[in-house]
């Protein structure tokens, strides 16, 4: 890797930008690709944008940025994508400062103005290999804005396949998010809805999300994964339609696709789990309101962490006992047995003292086995 360093003024960087699905993201005349494959979308919020332009405006001086200088003589931004486009977004009027666009400044502070443009970047140019050249993006990434796992990923395995999928789960209201967006957690443009859409289309595949992404890494479109991830977002609203807002704020981030891959070949009558969903949410004994999706598929209680019975009351329930199994006879330690319910759960009994027994571990717990 040869790297050399050079400053380029602000108003070089900014002329012809341009921000578009077409033609991307490119500056300096159309010779700077801002955004290119590997690259994050952009990220910053409104006063980390404010404090480059104050930055500038105020002559202090901006961490070095990193560009590779590619075959054609043109320049891809390897560091520095946020506080370029945040000065390119002010430079064509995007957004003000402090009430001011950037035609205020023209009109009434020259000096102002010409600070902005003619402020020197310092830009170190590197040339080498794309191995080398993505070794170095890891390593100058580390610090900042640090890179999400799913964004260092799209810097490996860059191509056609990455730039379509994209289209989908990357942007803010991305088709991804206008269809899913109350059941999926995370930012689009920080990769979390790919990489959720990524994971369970991997665990379906019974495959690492890096092994599927190297696997299509020169796929010529990500139409598989999109028609996969409709699939499994209609599955639920079919499962599950009419939610309320509680009933979507329970749902939301939950393993849907996963969840899909497993239970998605079984018959499932949606009025049915709707009332099984409605009594769950009125026990008391249910202590994990999230769980109930999981459990009205597989019907496992482990994922409502039923509420159990108080020390106190197992307690009581010993001495009642004399610590004695009610199942098998004979005498154990407090420490020996278990708190059980006399009428299951399952069943419509309830975590109350009337229902409770202390049975010895061994018959407990092999009894659920």
């Amino acid at each position: 890797m040869r790297i050399h360093l050079q400053e380029i003024p602000v108003s070089d960087v900014v002329a012809g930008y341009i921000d578009d699905e077409t033609h991307g993201v490119l500056g300096l005349n159309g010779r700077l690709n801002i955004r290119p494959p590997y690259q994050r979308e952009f990220v910053y919020k409104d006063k980390q944008r404010d404090a480059v332009i104050e930055s500038v405006l105020n002559n202090f001086p901006l961490n070095v940025m990193y560009w590779s200088l590619c075959s054609d003589g043109t320049y891809e931004c390897m560091d520095g994508q946020q506080r370029t486009i945040s000065l390119c977004q002010y430079a064509t009027g995007t957004f003000s400062l402090d009430h001011r666009y950037i035609h205020n400044l023209k009109a009434t502070d020259h000096a102002a103005y010409d600070q902005f443009m003619n402020y020197k970047l310092l830009v170190y140019i590197c040339e080498g290999t794309e191995t080398e050249k993505l070794d170095w993006f890891r390593i100058i990434n580390i610090a900042g804005e640090k890179l999400t796992d799913q964004e260092m990923r799209n810097a490996v395995y860059h191509g056609p396949w990455l730039a379509d999928a994209k289209k989908y789960f990357s942007k803010n209201s991305c088709p991804a998010y206008q269809i899913a967006q109350d059941y999926m957690a995370g930012v689009p443009i920080r990769q979390d809805y790919l990489e959720t859409a990524l994971k369970w289309i991997s665990d379906a595949d019974g495959i690492a999300i890096e092994d599927y992404m190297a696997r299509h890494q020169h796929d010529p479109s990500a139409n598989p994964l999109w028609m996969y991830f409709q699939q499994v977002i209609n599955w639920v609203k079919v499962l599950f339609p009419n939610q309320d807002k509680t009933r979507l704020k329970l749902m939301k981030g939950l393993p849907w696709g996963i969840w899909y891959n497993e239970f998605s070949r079984q018959q499932y009558d949606s009025n049915a789990l709707e009332d099984r969903i409605k009594e769950l949410l009125l026990d008391d004994d249910v202590t994990n309101q999230r769980g109930i999706y999981h459990y009205v598929l597989d019907g496992d209680e482990k994922w409502l962490n039923i509420r159990a019975f108080s020390e106190k009351d197992k307690r009581r329930k010993y001495d009642e006992q004399k610590g004695i199994c009610p199942k098998c006879g004979k005498h154990f330690e407090y420490e020996q047995m278990d708190g059980d319910h006399i009428l299951p759960w399952s069943k419509g009994g309830k975590t109350e003292y009337s229902n409770l027994q202390m049975r010895c571990i061994a018959c407990n717990r092999g009894d659920k086995k």
